[in-house]
């Protein structure tokens, strides 16, 4: 045998598995064509009509939602920093009352009796640092933040 009758056997062998295929191919098309095909489309369509009209629905809940929840976090942010300030003022308050209470109690260690009921209430006082007005020990107090246990 020669190269030329070995390639032109090839050739037919290849040449026939080509036809085979494409009568497979034609025959498959044709059941694609008869059958429901252009139910499926119309079901795809529908379907994705449908998709539309939920993810639309979506961004519009998404949209509300989130520019709500936006809206809460921000007046939750806004009373952590009020009450950060509030604790700040009573964390300062209550150091001036211990130092106050520790002022009296060493006058009152110092001069017995006689000095808590005389000077021992103006020095309180004047360790507490009242102005006569609230607002005014409020300001010059400093912020002291409260430790979480």
């Amino acid at each position: 045998m020669t190269i030329a009758l070995v390639a032109n056997l090839l050739t037919s062998i290849l040449c026939a598995a080509v036809l085979v295929q494409s009568v497979r191919m034609a025959r498959s098309l044709n059941q694609v064509k008869d059958g429901d095909l252009p139910l499926m489309v119309a079901a795809l369509d529908k379907a994705t009509g449908e998709a539309r009209g939920v993810l639309s629905e979506m961004k519009r809940t998404l949209g509300a939602d989130c520019a709500q929840h936006a809206r809460q976090v921000e007046r939750a942010r806004e009373l952590r920093d009020e009450l950060e300030l509030i604790t700040g003022i009573g964390n300062a308050a209550a150091e001036r009352i211990l130092g106050a209470v520790k002022l009296a109690n060493a006058d009152r260690d110092e001069g017995g009796a006689d000095a808590v009921d005389g000077g021992g209430v103006a020095a309180i006082l004047a360790a507490v640092g009242d102005t006569g007005t609230d607002d005014a020990a409020a300001d010059d107090a400093p912020v002291v933040r409260a430790e979480a246990a």
